[in-house]
């Protein structure tokens, strides 16, 4: 069983019967205590269950175990039949993860949420968001497509919304009103990356990245800051666009390619997984070693560990970013006083082949 499925399976029985015991429920799955406390443990850091003496219990059966005490400290309460709005951008497999740890929330409170794809403009938000709230939504989880335009009237709509809001995996600015906001910390990631590379002896590292991907800014923003931090030089970058575009995937990245092959470069921290394996092949067919020719980090580790050379990858928490979303959003709707909240939850580095080890005094670095 897989550790996500394995963890699904754990909160199905918490859902089911209010509460667990970490050692019943080793022996009913067939993993050892230790594998389901860390279970727990992550599904507690989603907001999914309550962390208790030898077990775990639902977010309902904590509430109403616990005595009367200072609100922040028991879970959110859901309104009976509460319905909640999610707006989604279209397409890409990095937004179903935040959608599942939306949808997990949501079972675990006992709330409803009501999907939209966002529109491509901000006309289209608009009327998206304005039947959501005239069916009856009682707050809005916003993660509408990037860029819409201009940005000043973008803001303007957020911060005149009629209902509770929370920016997911989205930063809006000061003009977005009474907005709150759950979303990793990319540059944060970025910096992890680039420090694992250093680490290992690399003293210049590449930069390859969507250029249409919002969190790119903050990628590169992360990056070059450790790089200043480190004193290293930052650079080279290479920006690719979607193969659909005038020019093939493979021609992007010929320059990369040809410097690895110089040995001008020997690290690089690419955005995404599925850039990054399509690099690993286009150097083993040109008779090139991953991570001897070049160390990779992968940043977004949703298909990481399958490519040809296990990538090495920056993982943001999506699953905990829908989650807290979900969390706050309720938690504004039981009580509309307390201070609004901005939360950047921070992302992990899981090391594998592609970065390969140390290098040694007769190495590339």
């Amino acid at each position: 069983m897989l550790t996500e499925e394995r963890r699904e399976a754990i909160l199905r029985m918490v859902e089911r019967r209010r509460a667990i015991k970490v050692a019943e429920t080793a022996a009913e799955l067939g993993v050892s205590a230790v594998t389901v406390r860390q279970d727990v443990r992550a599904l507690a850091g989603r907001g999914l269950v309550v962390r208790v003496h030898g077990g775990a219990m639902s977010n309902a059966a904590a509430q109403q175990s616990e005595p009367p005490g200072p609100a922040a400290s028991r879970p959110t309460a859901a309104r009976p039949g509460s319905v909640l709005g999610l707006v989604v951008p279209p397409g890409s497999y990095y937004y179903s993860e935040i959608i599942r740890g939306v949808q997990d929330a949501a079972r675990a409170h006992g709330v409803r949420v009501v999907l939209v794809v966002s529109g491509e403009t901000l006309e289209d938000n608009e009327e998206q968001v304005r039947r959501l709230v005239a069916s009856g939504v009682q707050g809005l989880l916003l993660m509408p497509r990037a860029g819409l335009e201009p940005v000043e009237r973008t803001e303007r709509w957020l911060s005149g919304l009629d209902v509770p809001a929370v920016l997911v995996d989205r930063r809006a600015g000061a003009q977005a009103g009474r907005l709150e906001q759950v979303a990793s910390d990319h540059a944060y990631g970025a910096g992890l990356a680039v420090r694992h590379l250093a680490g290992l002896g690399h003293e210049q590292i590449a930069l390859v990245a969507r250029a249409e991907s919002p969190n790119t800014p903050l990628i590169r923003e992360g990056y070059t800051a450790a790089c200043a931090d480190l004193g290293l030089p930052a650079g080279p970058e290479h920006r690719v666009e979607s193969p659909t575009g005038r020019t093939p995937f493979e021609a992007q990245l010929a320059e990369l390619v040809r410097a690895v092959e110089a040995g001008e470069i020997h690290a690089a921290l690419v955005h995404n997984d599925l850039d990054a394996v399509t690099l690993v092949g286009l150097l083993q067919a040109r008779g090139l070693n991953v991570p001897d020719d070049l160390a990779i980090v992968t940043y977004d580790d949703e298909v990481a560990e399958l490519s040809d050379v296990p990538l090495t990858a920056v993982a943001p928490p999506k699953r905990a970013v829908g989650a807290w979303a979900v969390e706050l959003l309720l938690r504004r709707l039981a009580d509309a006083a307390p201070p609004l909240a901005e939360l950047l939850l921070r992302p992990e580095l899981r090391v594998r082949e592609s970065s390969g080890a140390p290098q040694g005094a007769g190495g590339h670095a």
